[in-house]
């Protein structure tokens, strides 16, 4: 029994499908599938059913995977003990981070972290926050850049490094555009919406004032990246929902209003669930140097 067949049998636990376990733990198909097997026959008995459509783990399968885990924690464990002794950080550093994120503190941190410590092999994830919050607490993800309403993630550690209001971001010339000041969510919702996805932590703060007085938005377009849903409102597509420091593109074009009677703020969040990792508290460390003086966004 070897350790890499207990990192290959809890990967497809997780994933539930062979394909998607090979491809996160970079092997072929067949050559995952070949070393599940082989750990089977160690063990004499099957740790999967492969009946249907989703692979699920056997009454075998569930009793092996919580010390599988262990082993493999355990083993991490050790190396990272051994190098914390002898001052050096290896191993992989996954790193989520929102769709359309352009917060460039958090590439430069990257790149100091790098060049402190060239042994770590950095992972750099994708998707939309609620996704991300979700591989953190599962551990998939050692730490994750990611949008919230109002407050952090429960049950994670969160260092808030913007904290701003939502706005409306209108061609000149737009109705909402020739009111001075502030606008009101009721105003705002009149028109058709380019805002971010669903699963984002502006959306979420959008998506929630919106159901607490009982409107219902027509949202025309989505986008990830703040530029897009600025810019397709600049063109008249739509009226843009982003937050304040969000809405700097096209300034020339458009018109910004802060959303009045919208008061919960739309955070961008480090989190990660511990610092039990060398690696991650190094990376923290590089995080709150490159963040410092960026926090208000």
């Amino acid at each position: 029994m070897e350790l890499r067949q207990l990192a290959y049998f809890v990967a497809v636990a997780e994933e539930r499908n062979f394909t998607r376990a090979a491809e996160r733990v970079r092997i072929s198909q067949s050559g995952i599938s070949a070393q599940i097997r082989q750990l089977e026959r160690e063990l004499g008995a099957e740790l999967f059913d492969r009946s249907a459509r989703a692979v699920t783990l056997t009454a075998a399968g569930e009793a092996a995977l919580g010390p599988a885990r262990a082993a493999l924690a355990a083993a991490g464990a050790m190396g990272q003990a051994v190098g914390e002794v002898t001052d050096l950080i290896r191993g992989r550093l996954t790193v989520g981070m929102v769709v359309g994120c352009t917060v460039t503190p958090l590439f430069d941190a990257l790149a100091a972290f790098h060049r402190a410590h060239p042994g770590v092999e950095i992972a750099l994830l994708e998707d939309n926050s609620d996704r991300l919050v979700d591989g953190v607490r599962a551990g998939r993800l050692d730490l994750a850049l990611v949008g919230a309403a109002g407050t952090a993630p429960d049950g994670l550690e969160a260092l808030t490094v913007v904290e701003d209001r939502l706005v409306v971001v209108v061609p000149r010339g737009h109705a909402l555009a020739e009111r001075p000041g502030t606008v009101r969510l009721r105003d705002v919702v009149a028109h058709p919406i380019v805002c971010m996805p669903a699963g984002t932590g502006l959306r979420t703060v959008f998506d929630r004032a919106c159901a607490a007085r009982g409107l219902r938005p027509a949202i025309a377009l989505e986008a990830g990246a703040a530029e897009a849903v600025a810019g397709l409102a600049a063109r008249g597509l739509g009226v843009a929902v982003l937050s304040e420091s969000m809405a700097g593109p096209d300034r020339d074009r458009v018109t910004v209003r802060r959303i009045e009677d919208v008061t919960t703020p739309a955070l961008l969040c480090l989190v990660w669930r511990g610092t039990h990792s060398p690696a991650v508290r190094a990376v923290l460390a590089h995080c709150r140097r490159a963040f410092t003086g960026n926090a208000s966004g």
